[in-house]
């Protein structure tokens, strides 16, 4: 699976190690020479020139992308790839970088993302969460508690599909904070069923991960 980045500065270089790290291919785009010589050490592809230019996305081959990241520090340029990636190369998940607050209602539909964050472990989570079915994806860390906001996507063969919420024996230092399916985000009731395809959102010690991820990946 092709993982193709726009912007190859401190947040495109951290999503692409992260990523590469975690055996994805990556290629990374950039006009700046500097930048595109410290992708290259990360293990990414790279490609250099303006990620706007249609030649340029050619030469990533964007059309055989299954995600795009627009993380450029300019929130032009991330809406102008994302555009493009969705509407000229059809790209299944665009995941766009949010600069300026002020310009987040832009980062929508209607200009081809999918998803907008402002941090790169964001970033990074709702890639790997495209590209995992069946594995607990960290969203970001609870550093005071010691936990983590974690998202798993049920597969078919989950233990706990066709489960209520309260049969499910939790493990301890764990707690299901939503439940999205259908577009629609589910408060947790314990006689809610668990369905393949759920998305949950978990809050869970980092003890607790492994039991965790063998009820409900196993």
């Amino acid at each position: 699976m092709l993982i193709v980045i726009a912007g190859a500065g401190n947040v495109g270089r951290a999503i692409a190690r992260d990523l590469i790290k975690n055996g994805h291919n990556v290629t990374v785009i950039d006009d700046d020479p500097a930048a595109i010589a410290s992708a290259k050490k990360s293990g990414a592809e790279t490609v250099f020139g303006d990620a706007c230019e249609p030649d340029v996305l050619d030469e990533a081959n964007l059309s055989k992308a299954q995600i795009v990241v627009a993380a450029t520090g300019d929130d032009k340029v991330n809406l102008v790839v994302s555009l493009l990636a969705k509407t000229e190369y059809g790209v299944p998940r665009i995941v766009g970088r949010v600069n300026h607050p002020k310009n987040e209602w832009l980062f929508g539909e209607a200009w081809g993302v999918d998803f907008a964050v402002s941090t790169p472990q964001m970033m990074t989570a709702l890639v790997e969460e495209a590209v995992t079915v069946g594995e607990l994806v960290r969203l970001f860390s609870l550093r005071q508690s010691g936990s983590d906001l974690l998202e798993v996507t049920l597969p078919s063969d989950s233990p706990v599909v066709g489960k209520r919420v309260g049969d499910v024996e939790w493990p301890i230092d764990t707690a299901l904070v939503a439940i999205l399916r259908d577009r629609k985000v589910i408060t947790p009731h314990p006689d809610d069923p668990l369905e393949a395809g759920d998305e949950l959102l978990v809050v869970a010690t980092t003890a607790q991960q492994p039991i965790l991820r063998d009820l409900l990946c196993k």
